[in-house]
């Protein structure tokens, strides 16, 4: 009930950015309530001015936000305290990864990030509930009408859905197993409400299971219709994941990132990757690929189509994503923005503006084209690694380098990773977590021949030899979410110099503020010596 005079101060300069529809760098020492005076602005803000989008809250690990969640409870629930039932219409959701929202209990023996996205495809990919699905209502027909060669009508589809749930813990129809949870939630979570209010990890998974609803697609499906969104930086800044989760987010919205004081090595890791002697030699599946390929794709099918975002995840109903107002109903395109959902991987890892918009080059429009070219590429990677002294390049001189003893070029490497999810999903693979090491070597093509400036090429060893193309410039990663979003608060309690954050990000805020802790009795102030090796 009281206010400091730095909260008082914080939350001034925040509502003049707000106002001004710019961005802010805020810096207030820790344990002053950043996160509470944030929640309880914006919040109110929204309540005010209800055509205010979305608060985003970005954080940096889940401990984190858990912690916010609870101050937004706290907060919601001062506030229906104060004005009643009116001021707590607020749908606020936390979004995390599949290994810490799921509850199927075969994959909640797994502990590993990768194995469990695996698993969850291996039960919601649409070829597997086709496959299952499609197994059950032959099953179903054949019991019904055994002389009849008649497809089983609609009605008989919610039978063999019934009966492919029923046999999952067995091993599903014909032997394939799928996610009751995803299978429930794709039927009836669709059409369902989820009441307002402050929804944590845990009680998005208390939720999930109480209605016997899959959290994680719940959640992913909710987010279009929430008021507060909170989650990781990645699902902000990384291309890979931000396409995918964020894409579709009002520009109106107020984006937060709460202790940022290392948001320029977010940034910078973003858009890096790095390869060793170890992932290259994983990266041998490529084998792998090229017998799925010859013994599954034939003809017309070992081709793709010339979208080259042919994978990408279907946008969601915009009449849905534009929705602010904290409703939960669910829009008619529900189902099938689910099932993008379970079948997409990791989006392109360049930029949405850096993205080609064309076909995809004839020579590696054939699986066994793009697979010997992902072998020339593995291969020239192998003979960087056998130097011993540490070399910088420009991702231009490295694509001259290449071309010299590969002949390959740069245009078709930038649709290498574009190029390789295609050919995963058309082969129809679930376990991808075999196949990282090969998207790892996919990532470092498509970005070196995407991004000329503010990149390098660098081999050095470490132990063993390492080589990666390193981004130097955080704003790049940066840029798409200042230029979108209304307005972006950037604080911490050490953005010391505050100064140097707007030249490190290549913007210019509107509002800058470094508050002091206020005291009010005699302070210690200890100092602490160590002890020299001569002492």
């Amino acid at each position: 009930d009281y206010l400091y005079k730095e909260q008082y101060e914080y939350m001034l300069n925040l509502k003049r950015a707000i106002d001004d529809k710019g961005h802010v760098l805020l810096e207030m020492p820790t344990g002053t309530g950043k996160t509470v005076c944030l929640i309880s602005l914006i919040t109110s803000y929204q309540l005010q001015y209800p055509q205010t989008g979305k608060l985003i809250y970005c954080t940096r690990t889940v401990p984190e936000m858990s912690k916010c969640m609870e101050e937004i409870r706290r907060v919601i629930d001062y506030r229906v305290k104060i004005l009643g039932p009116e001021g707590g219409k607020v749908l606020a959701l936390c979004l995390s990864s599949r290994r810490n929202m799921c509850i199927h209990p075969k994959v909640l023996e797994e502990g590993d990030r990768d194995t469990v996205d695996s698993l969850c495809r291996n039960m919601t990919a649409s070829w597997v509930r086709a496959k299952a699905l499609g197994t059950a209502a032959t099953t179903v027909a054949a019991t019904t009408n055994p002389g009849s060669s008649t497809t089983a009508d609609a009605n008989s589809s919610n039978i063999s859905l019934t009966n492919a749930n029923s046999s999952s813990s067995s091993g599903g129809a014909g032997g394939f197993e799928l996610c009751s949870f995803y299978e429930n939630y794709s039927r009836d979570g669709t059409n369902a409400e989820v009441a307002q209010g402050v929804y944590s990890l845990d009680d998005l998974k208390d939720l999930g299971a109480e209605r016997g609803w899959c959290p994680y697609f719940m959640t992913r499906h909710l987010i279009h219709h929430s008021t507060i969104l909170v989650y990781n930086y990645q699902y902000m800044l990384d291309p890979k994941v931000s396409n995918l989760v964020s894409r579709e987010l009002e520009a109106e919205s107020i984006v937060v990132f709460d202790e940022a004081h290392n948001i320029d090595n977010v940034c910078i890791e973003a858009l890096s990757v790095t390869l060793d002697r170890r992932i290259l030699e994983m990266s041998v599946v490529a084998d792998l690929v090229a017998g799925l390929a010859q013994q599954r794709m034939h003809g017309a099918a070992s081709s793709i189509p010339s979208n080259p975002n042919n994978n990408s995840i279907a946008p969601a109903n915009s009449s849905n994503s534009s929705s602010s107002n904290g409703s939960s109903s669910s829009g008619s395109n529900g189902h099938g923005f689910i099932q993008a959902a379970a079948d997409g991987v990791l989006a392109n890892p360049v930029l949405s503006a850096d993205i080609l918009e064309e076909a995809v080059p004839g020579n590696i429009r054939k699986a066994e084209h793009f697979v010997a070219f992902l072998k020339k590429i593995v291969q020239y990677l192998k003979t960087q690694l056998q130097g011993k002294d540490v070399v910088n390049k420009t991702p231009l001189a490295f694509l001259h380098d290449m071309h010299a003893i590969t002949s390959l070029e740069r245009k078709p490497l930038r649709f290498t990773y574009t190029r390789l999810n295609s050919l995963l999903r058309t082969l129809e693979i679930t376990s991808l977590e075999d196949f990282n090491a090969l998207q790892d070597v996919a990532n470092f093509a498509t970005l070196v021949a995407t991004y000329m400036d503010g990149f390098a090429v660098i081999t050095e060893p470490q132990g063993s030899v390492v080589t990666g193309i390193c981004c130097l410039d955080a704003s790049i990663a940066i840029k798409p979410v200042l230029e979108r979003f209304q307005s972006v608060v950037i604080t911490s309690g050490t953005l010391s110099p505050i100064e140097l954050y707007p030249k490190l990000l290549n913007f210019q805020p509107v509002q800058r503020a470094s508050l002091p802790m206020s005291t009010f009795r005699p302070c210690l102030l200890p100092l602490i010596v160590t002890r020299g090796s001569d002492q």
